[in-house]
């Protein structure tokens, strides 16, 4: 059928008047406009056509497609000047509000009369917003249970500022028109169809084709795949020109590593000279953006030739082995023993192994420290631990011993490699890359900004690191303007999300605060982020022990199973490697398969994916369970008792939220939390509302 419609739809571009090609008007239809193509016996293609234009809406088989093209109308928003495909209000008898919406919204208590949160927006103000007119009186008309379902009706800015409104925000109104900034009070806009689609909403549903090579990899891509659409936001962030470095951030499925993507890509195509760097977390986050470059640049795929993609470490060895030989990387396990080894040799001390490590990671390592002198004076920002300068000394001596027993065996630490590789860079006018973009780049080290700020430096349009503060699971906070990246003035939050419902969306966010921030004083506001689409309760279930979670979770996975979801559209988080057995035995006892997801990140085909939460970065499915998220589970019990002052504790508290956070906004339709009582303190902040 797909192969059916590619074939009709090339036969439109091509020659649109050719006999072959069976048009029919659509008498029922209020647009009189739309006509159905004939694809074969039974599949129509719905176009809107005129004289100037041949506009494709449309395809389905053929009650389905009439039906479709009966309730909508093309038209030109009277106030925006953007183009729509309208859901006419007259037809639909009565809006359905699907039981999830009841269960999320408040219970109104007895006698206390229902919410109407636009009942007093005017008119005017709504219409601004790209609401069409005849669904103004029924926005107005809804109680806060109507809105979630009524704004499905609406064109995506319209459902978007609706949504905001509804929940105390205040939108932002787009106000071009073909290329004008028309002022607000315009009471309307006449506009020609091609004009109407040049605004910044048309194009997120509209696609205007220049070329059958465009047609074809459009038609070639699933729609779940497609990133050819960019939000008026997202848009705005890949065409902006910068004067220094920036940032884009959001929640996470806002749209960031599209807008990554595609900024890579403008980049590229602004000069045909240019190298580009397209950067990421690890390898496995960049294997998944070497797929999405490719769908992205099917039709041009000479643009690949000048943009690299590479994981943090691969792009170091990359860099560093041409210049300074091979790389001998100290590995965790390694460094752990160093360490004890050195603590063991100095004089009794208080230090914890723990403290001892993530102290030589944070700050002896992070920031390059080889003497006593350099050790004594730093500020240890991110480490909230006092140490006077007796401590101070007695840990010296333990990574001095550290330091010197890696360079007798000739070992280096990731650390050790960035740094170098700035030093090398600041000497060096040409740079091997002309723009750098990265993903991911709230869990960036201090050694890796610096590096960033060698090789990029404070030039226009040089620096661009796309990232969730919220998602920060890794490193401890730090300034990045102290190291040269001055984001201030520069930064932009993204605050539409495409792939959590509303309800999930909700319940992740009420693990964070409405604002984020960073130690340069960037605020992430969270508070106005609205969710484009709408789905069931989260479910946080307790249960007494875990053989009862166990079958709950195998009950709800067969339930998804049964409705139409495919295993490996099922993923399922734990905290650590520690439950890793009880989420597979969940999946065992529902008589499913499942894979577990390593650093390689590969899904396996009809298997559920079992992961750590630590692994779940970037990652996205249908169905979302998160196991076992029991009292000293989440937080870690571990991370809590090796902390080395009650200063510290904040932020391992800060990082378990973030890591709860993630783990629950992998899901889009459907969330599932269990615990085994007594549960982790986190779910009960979930529950609140």
């Amino acid at each position: 059928e797909q192969k059916a419609v590619k074939t009709t739809a090339f036969d439109l571009q091509m020659n649109p008047a050719q006999p072959s090609l069976s048009f029919h008007k659509l008498d029922k239809a209020r647009d009189k406009n739309f006509w159905s193509v004939r694809v074969n016996r039974d599949i129509r293609v719905i176009v809107h056509r005129s004289d100037q234009s041949l506009l494709l809406c449309y395809t389905d088989h053929h009650d389905k497609a009439y039906a479709w093209a009966e309730r909508r109308k093309l038209e030109t928003h009277p106030k925006t000047g953007a183009a729509q495909i309208v859901e006419i209000r007259e037809t639909v008898q009565e809006i359905l509000i699907p039981t999830y919406t009841h269960s999320f919204s408040h219970t109104p208590q007895k006698g206390k009369p229902k919410r109407f949160p636009l009942a007093k927006t005017s008119s005017e103000e709504l219409l601004r917003y790209g609401v069409p007119l005849e669904w103004i009186g029924t926005i107005q008309e809804s109680d806060e249970d109507a809105i979630l379902a009524v704004a499905e009706h609406l064109p995506a800015e319209a459902a978007e500022a609706v949504l905001e409104l509804a929940t105390g925000g205040k939108p932002r109104a787009a106000s071009f028109v073909h290329g004008l900034d028309l002022p607000r009070e315009t009471a309307s806009v006449t506009l020609t169809l091609s004009q109407a689609l040049e605004h910044p909403d048309a194009k997120r549903r509209f696609r205007i084709l220049n070329n059958v090579e465009e047609l074809e990899a459009a038609l070639d891509s699933s729609w779940d795949k497609w990133t050819i659409f960019l939000h008026p936001e997202q848009k705005q962030g890949v065409e902006a020109s910068y004067s220094g470095p920036t940032r884009v951030s959001g929640s996470a499925g806002t749209g960031k590593t599209i807008v990554a993507l595609h900024r890579t890509v403008y980049l590229a195509k602004q000069n045909e000279d240019a190298r580009v760097l397209l950067c990421t977390f690890s390898e496995p986050l960049a294997n998944a953006l070497r797929i999405k470059l490719r769908r992205l640049l099917v039709a041009q795929p000479r643009l690949s030739e000048r943009i690299d993609i590479y994981g943090l470490d691969a792009l170091a060895f990359r860099l560093y082995e041409p210049e300074q030989g091979t790389v001998h990387l100290v590995d965790i396990e390694e460094l752990k023993t160093l360490i004890n080894e050195a603590s063991a040799q100095v004089k009794p001390h208080k230090f914890t192994p723990y403290f001892l490590l993530m102290e030589w990671i944070h700050v002896v390592d992070a920031w390059n420290l080889t003497t006593w002198e350099e050790y004594r004076d730093v500020s240890r920002l991110g480490r909230k631990t006092r140490l006077p300068a007796a401590q101070r000394e007695i840990l010296w001596s333990i990574f001095a011993l550290v330091q010197k027993e890696l360079l007798t065996k000739n070992q280096s630490t990731n650390a050790q490699i960035f740094t170098s590789l700035a030093k090398s860079f600041t000497k060096k006018n040409h740079k091997p890359y002309d723009h750098i973009v990265v993903d991911e780049c709230q869990d960036l080290s201090v050694y890796h900004i610096r590096f960033f700020a060698a090789l990029g430096g404070a030039d226009a349009n040089t620096l661009f690191f796309a990232g969730d503060l919220g998602q920060r699971i890794f490193q401890q906070p730090f300034s990045w303007k102290s190291l040269g990246v001055d984001i201030r003035g520069r930064s932009k939050t993204l605050r539409v999300n495409y792939r959590t419902s509303h309800q999930i969306r909700t319940y992740a966010d009420r693990l964070l605060g409405s604002e984020v921030n960073d130690v340069d004083g960037n605020i992430e506001n969270r508070k106005d982020t609205v969710s484009v689409f709408n789905g069931p309760n989260p479910e946080i279930k307790i249960c007494l022990t875990e053989q009862k979670e166990c079958e709950h979770v195998s009950q709800w996975l067969k339930q998804k199973i049964e409705s139409g979801v495919n295993p490996q559209e099922i993923g399922l988080f734990v905290r650590s490697a520690k439950e890793l057995e009880r989420a597979k035995q969940a999946v065992e006892h529902a008589g499913l398969k499942y894979c577990c997801l390593d650093e390689d990140q590969k899904k396996a085909q009809g298997q559920i994916t079992i992961s750590t939460m630590h692994l779940a970065k970037g990652l996205e499915f249908k169905a979302v369970v998160v196991m076992a998220c029991d009292d000293e589970v989440i937080p870690s019990q571990l991370r809590i008792e090796t902390v080395g002052d009650e200063a510290d504790l904040s932020d391992v508290y800060e990082t378990e939220r973030h890591l709860l956070y993630v783990a629950c906004t992998r899901a889009r339709d459907a969330l599932l939390v269990t615990a085994v009582k007594p549960e982790s303190e986190f779910l009960a902040d979930m529950k609140q509302g």
